[in-house]
């Protein structure tokens, strides 16, 4: 039987199938017909019409924060991302485990379930993402030993420390890459009154995107609505200027990362300076976070290998040995 690990993420929707690795790595959109409410495109092709589409079609991300924002919307996008694999078809009732970030409320986690079991899945297990993110990069989170895991996605941030298997303490916060764009996207249109998308502002945060001593020179041109003529403009920001935009949120996971060590209990601390913490996720490929983690918790920082898949990875390892779950 070849079961399956899915990453749902805010941004994206990563596919483990047992055997096989990552089969699927596609963004968590789904556009609609508004008058049929029949869904038009996914993933990728659903994602290039964000922010571009007419009137009667609406591009929907049915996650939000890491939990389920439309129960039926994210089922459709589950059953045609699963078919697209040929998973449902090849697979007779599959193991399916899913994962949620660590404050997964029981009716956020309820609602997960359930959209896995309409699939057709034998039984469902929903493991906490910092967990399935540590041994994603290869942490040996059996032994008696601390480990630290930083996983910022799209929706959410985790901060994790591990031993024995399981979390021993953890924090979640609605910081993380979405709530950057949003941050670009304010401060653009507060200092140059100048409107951008959510695509645009992804692309200034890939380019340029700094939160640790931005390089002044790099600047990259912004086309967008300005706000007092209603005509399209084009104006030209730098990293330093990213920096600033970001600053507040940035300080947020800082604070976060800072209250789980405090928590942490003063053996595995002894860990931790030692070991340090990983790094994933999509939102930790911004230059700098690196640096200004290092510099604000005292201990080493490590930058996972393939942050962004790393929790698909860790639900592949865990398939493989059940016993982890």
């Amino acid at each position: 039987m070849k079961d399956i690990g899915i990453d749902l993420g805010t941004a994206n929707i990563l596919i483990y199938v047992k055997g096989e690795g990552i089969v699927l790595n596609e963004p968590s959109v789904v556009a609609i017909d508004t008058e049929t409410k029949r869904p038009l495109a996914y993933g990728i092709e659903a994602n290039l019409m964000l922010g571009k589409t007419p009137f009667k079609v609406k591009a929907i991300k049915p996650m939000k924060d890491g939990v389920i924002a439309d129960f039926e919307i994210t089922e459709l996008m589950l059953d045609y991302f699963i078919n697209k694999v040929k998973a449902k078809g090849m697979f007779k009732k599959p193991r399916i485990v899913i994962c949620c970030p660590a404050d997964t409320t029981p009716v956020e986690k309820n609602a997960i379930r359930e959209a896995a079991e309409k699939l057709g899945a034998k039984k469902v297990f929903l493991e906490e993402e910092p967990k399935a993110a540590a041994i994603g990069v290869g942490l040996d989170i059996s032994k008696p030993n601390g480990n630290m895991v930083i996983d910022i996605g799209g929706g959410t941030t985790d901060i994790a420390v591990l031993s024995l298997g399981d979390i021993v303490v953890s924090k979640s916060l609605k910081v993380a890459g979405n709530v950057f764009d949003n941050d670009i996207k304010d401060y653009i249109k507060s200092k140059y009154h100048l409107l951008i998308g959510d695509k645009t502002a992804q692309n200034i945060k890939h380019e340029i995107g700094s939160v640790y001593d931005g390089d002044k020179d790099l600047e990259y041109e912004v086309r967008g609505r300005d706000l007092e003529t209603g005509l399209p403009s084009i104006i030209t920001v730098n990293s330093k200027e990213i920096e600033e935009a970001l600053e507040e949120d940035v300080n947020k996971i800082i604070l976060a990362a800072k209250n789980v060590l405090e928590d942490t209990p003063p053996e595995l601390s002894a860990d931790i300076i030692e070991n340090g913490a990983v790094l994933t996720g999509g939102g930790s490929l911004i230059n700098g976070l690196k640096e200004i983690l290092e510099e604000e918790l005292q201990i080493p920082i490590y930058l996972a290998e393939s942050p962004l898949t790393s929790v698909a990875e860790g639900t592949g390892i865990m398939l493989n040995n059940i016993n982890l779950i």
